[in-house]
């Protein structure tokens, strides 16, 4: 008989109240990361917490710090409220959903317990102004938590708990100096919390530097139950027909379950803004997000989202860690991301709780460059990912021919527009140039892909030579004498 959420949770030692709100809000049972983290966190121990996307992270910190204020004597009578739980996260929606979570359940348990949210990119005034008064537990983002304290709107003497969420992040985002100066403002006797998707060096010596004695806890291997329901996919196209071929993709999937709702990643603020810009001309509702818009914008653009008040999100790489879109079931990497990291994030978006998601990475076709860093993404977590195309979208540079016998089909052939085709590259490709399964397709020993008619520029070229060697002839005259 399957534990119900009530149970699972009190029996890792959290109170009857907090974990019937835990189920209120929707988490049926405790994940992987959560059995493992939440008791050594009742303990009072330092916890380094390995976790990847969508394991459920931020419940395993949030409840049990909820349980242990909770049990603080006198803690929600005080005024002025003393601060006592400090979080920091690397973005402002991250940090916004954690705020979200803690304010979530803390009004089914201690509706008195305050909660602050604090991050750049808007007005620091009507922070100051949530923050009179003081606060139980503050989560910010470190350049403006540094803000608010020069601004002596808030101190940190009596932090007792200090979380560092997506530290790998935190770090990657410059904020090493920021995090090392408010080190050094918060009490050495606490209780620190840190978590990360991945482990380099420099989360390594920040562990080292700010945990004592710590456990070192980690979500067990993608083969959990817990693990994200992901089915991966490989699109080649040229480069120019990205857009054309995600436009393709959205519309004729209208109406097909999960299609309703896609979050597309690019590399670029300017892509963002120029794919979303071109999806809105053809009738999508989209919008972009990305670091520049501001704050109040980004707010909104996610919340649309969430709400299926949008249909496409066009986001840059701000979007692709501690954002969380329920039933969210497919994510589109126009853009390759940079690393194999970035890429697991990206895709974590989808099959969040349970649910079943869908990934689609374009792989451009007459970019060598492109096949090969996929396939290193590929290597890097374990797997190969077919390569497909789309009948009408196929790439130029690699025409198609031999569909009778279950091959993809090129631009001359018979198929219905929108057909998708599948082969699978040899593992042997690399550094070795050899004939594709697939009839007239030639795999690149640099992992593109090379056709064998010409392509529409060479075409054009000879056209073109043709026509100025035509203007050069003496014209034969026509008619009678």
């Amino acid at each position: 008989m399957t534990e119900s959420a009530p149970s699972s949770f009190t029996a890792l030692g959290l109170s009857p109240a907090l974990a019937q709100a835990a189920a209120e809000a929707g988490w049926t049972g405790s994940t992987a990361i959560q059995a493992a983290v939440v008791p050594a966190i009742l303990q009072e121990r330092d916890v380094l917490g390995l976790a990847p996307t969508g394991s459920g992270k931020t419940a395993a910190f949030v409840l049990p710090l909820l349980h242990r204020l909770l049990l603080t004597p006198n803690m929600l009578d005080e005024r002025p409220r003393r601060l006592r739980v400090l979080i920091l996260a690397p973005t402002r929606e991250l940090a916004a959903q954690i705020g979200d979570v803690l304010q979530g359940l803390s009004r089914g348990v201690a509706p008195q317990l305050k909660t602050v949210v604090t991050v750049g990119g808007v007005s620091i005034n009507p922070q100051m102004m949530a923050l009179r008064g003081g606060a139980q537990v503050l989560v910010a983002t470190p350049g403006r938590l540094l803000d608010l304290l020069d601004h002596r709107a808030v101190n940190l003497h009596d932090v007792g708990l200090l979380v560092l969420d997506e530290a790998d992040r935190l770090l990657d985002l410059g904020f090493a100096d920021e995090i090392n100066r408010l080190l050094a403002m918060i009490p050495t006797q606490r209780q620190t919390l840190l978590f990360s998707a991945t482990l380099p060096a420099a989360v390594v010596s920040l562990a080292e530097r700010v945990l004592h004695n710590p456990l070192r806890l980690e979500a067990p291997a993608a083969t959990d139950a817990d693990a994200p329901d992901i089915v991966q996919r490989a699109i080649l196209v040229d480069t120019p027909r990205r857009t054309a071929l995600l436009r393709h993709l959205i519309t004729s999937q209208a109406g097909v379950q999960g299609w309703d709702r896609v979050l597309v990643f690019v590399a670029t603020q300017y892509a963002s803004e120029h794919v979303a810009d071109k999806l809105k001309r053809a009738g999508i509702n989209a919008a972009a997000l990305h670091g520049k818009l501001s704050q109040g914008r980004r707010s909104q653009t996610l919340a649309d989202f969430q709400a299926r008040k949008l249909s496409v999100m066009v986001a840059t790489d701000v979007a692709a860690r501690g954002i969380d879109v329920p039933q969210l079931a497919v994510v589109v990497n126009h853009d390759l991301p940079r690393s194999a990291v970035d890429y697991t994030h990206r895709i974590g978006r989808t099959g969040r709780a349970g649910s079943r998601g869908q990934a689609i990475s374009f792989v451009c076709a007459d970019a060598p460059g492109s096949e090969l860093h996929f396939r290193l993404i590929e290597k890097r977590q374990g797997q190969r990912v077919p390569r497909e195309w789309v009948a009408g979208f196929e790439p130029v540079v690699g025409v198609v021919q031999g569909a009778g016998q279950g091959a993809g089909q090129g631009a001359e052939s018979d198929a219905e527009p929108g057909a998708v085709f599948e082969y699978d590259l040899d593992d042997e490709a690399v550094g070795a140039a050899q004939t594709s399964p697939v009839e007239g397709l030639v795999i690149d020993p640099n992992g593109g892909v090379k056709g064998r008619r010409k392509s529409k520029k060479d075409k054009l070229r000879e056209e073109a030579a043709a026509a100025a060697l035509a203007a050069t002839q003496p014209r034969k005259r026509t008619g009678s004498r």
